[in-house]
């Protein structure tokens, strides 16, 4: 038995640790036949293509074809051995796996002795250091190839040191990581994995204790000059995280979320039909949050969103407003597109419909003229159709949406009368709050009840809810400005007099 196991608590300890063993043992059978000369050729082929070493060594982990960023990463922390990076790697895509791989490569070749495995707690370090201790038991292939790497005496279940010559030590946050060396040498890799806690995150006296401590304690515990991996594992769970403080200072700073920007899934392993699948059984917010990197943590300003009954909308002013997200600015962020059917009676806004949510721009386009043919069906004779256009979207609105409206206003033979908005809009947060913050708390903006259970909608008010100027995800909020500004220039234009003062208006921007 491992020292240190004895305990009654650490039972769960025990029968993951027998998982893992079994497990390592039934999938790693080994070629008896094989001879001296093809074992050696062998092994420093694997050697020479980590990625074969990877498949071959942990076949119970290798179960899918790499992603193009699990292989780039991976070269990035064999090929450096100076390097700080941090993965805000979304659930489902193996970041503690690959990394456990890489580790392990890195071990049995002798390019690392001392490697520290940290997390928010020992215990969770321990837990984090038990595939290794595993491995490195019951791994048929491995035992095979370098030999048994069990060393009686060093063996503990938060510390051990393998025949090959690497020590490995669990360590929680708040331990004191001093004295870590092994033999002559001090640690050259720290592996932090979970180190975020979201009761944590939200008390920033904590957080800040947290991150002195890895940057004066953990991080000091390294050679000046001997290089040295260190290696973050984690999700942006908060704007307070560790994750975003430590990656603000790597080398190289990932964020991988479950769908690229444009909707599709980024590993194989996980199908669109598995995403939908789980995604449907959750909040909006808790998917940014765990799946898209995105905290929504909830904002102060649109707390009390109002449910109502719309007019009849042809009694209305209406607009449909679309804010097509595609500028480069936006790209990196993972913008939604968002289009409405905003309609303004008296002093209240009534967001009649929406589409929110990553989609491809043949959706897009589709929403923009499903909109208009309900507006139009619902007997409205004077609808204006609005997207957004700055100075970044202007050649992505010409080149690639103005052509796929007209392709689809043949087939359909509906002419969409579509104007681009110009308007230099600004800074975002600003014009969403100071535009749509009294009309929302004087009561005035309206979600229409009939689509009260609509995804998009829920998706468009859980914005409004979260919506803080550090929130990324603000299109559907910035698409309701665009209508109500819109609406709002409408009426002055139709007043008395309108006409001319926006003439005025107009001849002092320029």
């Amino acid at each position: 038995m491992a020292k240190g196991l004895s305990m009654a608590s650490d039972a769960d300890y025990l029968k993951s640790w027998a998982s893992f063993r079994d497990n390592f043992r039934k999938s790693t059978p080994i070629d008896l036949n094989e001879t001296p000369a093809e074992k050696l050729k062998r092994i420093r082929r694997l050697e020479s293509d980590p990625e074969a070493w990877f498949v071959y060594y942990f076949p119970n982990y290798c179960t899918a074809e790499p992603a193009d960023f699990h292989k780039r990463a991976t070269k990035r922390i064999i090929k450096n051995d100076e390097w700080y990076e941090v993965r805000a790697w979304s659930r489902e895509l193996a970041k503690s796996a690959r990394s456990m791989m890489e580790f392990t490569y890195l071990a049995m070749t002798g390019k690392l002795k001392n490697i520290l495995l940290v997390s928010n707690t020992q215990d969770n370090a321990k837990r984090l250091l038990l595939p290794f201790k595993a491995c490195f038991e019951a791994n048929q292939r491995l035992i095979n190839d370098y030999g048994i790497q069990e060393r009686y005496g060093s063996w503990g279940d938060g510390e051990f040191t393998i025949q090959k010559g690497c020590a490995f030590r669990a360590l929680g946050w708040g331990q004191s990581p001093r004295g870590t060396r092994k033999d002559n040498f001090r640690p050259d890799a720290i592996l932090i994995d979970d180190f975020d806690t979201d009761e944590e995150c939200r008390n920033e006296d904590i957080m800040t204790a947290k991150i002195n401590w890895a940057e004066q304690a953990l991080f000091a515990t390294r050679s000046i000059s001997t290089p040295t991996r260190v290696l973050v594992n984690g999700n942006i769970i908060h704007e307070n995280c560790a994750v975003k403080h430590f990656g603000a200072k790597a080398d190289k700073f990932e964020i991988i979320n479950i769908r690229d920007a444009n909707g599709k899934s980024t590993w194989s392993k996980n199908t669109e039909a598995n995403i939908d699948r789980v995604l449907s059984v959750i909040s909006y917010e808790s998917a940014q949050k765990e799946y898209f990197n995105n905290p929504m943590d909830g904002g102060e300003t649109f707390k009390d969103l109002r449910d109502g009954k719309c007019p009849k909308i042809n009694q209305c002013a209406v607009v449909i407003y679309a804010d097509p997200a595609t500028s480069n600015k936006d790209k990196t962020s993972g913008s939604d597109k968002a289009i409405g059917i905003i309609a303004k009676k008296g002093f209240d806004y009534f967001v009649v419909r929406a589409a929110v949510g990553s989609m491809t721009t043949a959706n897009f386009i589709s929403y923009l003229f499903e909109f208009y043919t309900y507006c139009k069906n619902m007997g409205v004779q004077n609808v204006r159709v609005f997207i957004e256009n700055n100075s970044l979207q202007n050649p992505f609105y010409e080149q690639v949406f103005l052509p796929i409206i007209y392709q689809q206003a043949n087939a359909t033979g509906v002419f969409l009368p579509i104007t681009p908005d110009e308007r230099d809009k600004g800074e975002k947060w600003t014009r969403i709050e100071g535009t749509l913050e009294p009309v929302n708390r004087l009561g005035h903006l309206i979600f229409n009840e009939e689509y009260v259970n609509c995804e998009h909608m829920k998706r468009l008010k859980a914005q409004f809810n979260n919506a803080s100027r550090k929130q990324k995800k603000l299109d559907g909020p910035d698409m309701v400005e665009g209508a109500v500004h819109k609406l709002k220039e409408m009426e002055a234009i139709d007043a008395p007099g309108g006409f001319e003062s926006m003439k005025r208006i107009n001849s002092k921007k320029m």
